[in-house]
């Protein structure tokens, strides 16, 4: 019962840091806007995929788990 206790805390701070991250994303100023990002504008349409921006959270996130699961043993 306890590993569930640490489990549902731990995805609370996950949760609690996506919505801190999501307030301040727009505050970010390099974010959606790298070399890489797709951004098509035509006169009914706009599409923006944040190809390269998706790539580099990927990454930290990677780093952060890895860190996580290294620190955990």
């Amino acid at each position: 019962m306890s590993d569930l206790g640490k489990f549902l805390v731990i995805f609370g701070l996950i949760l609690v840091a996506a919505g801190v991250l999501l307030i301040f994303f727009n505050k970010i100023p390099f974010l959606g806007k790298l070399p890489g990002d797709i951004h098509i504008e035509r006169e009914n349409f706009h599409f923006f995929f944040p190809l390269t921006t998706s790539i580099l959270i990927s990454i930290v996130l990677t780093i952060i788990f890895w860190l996580i699961n290294i620190f955990k043993k």
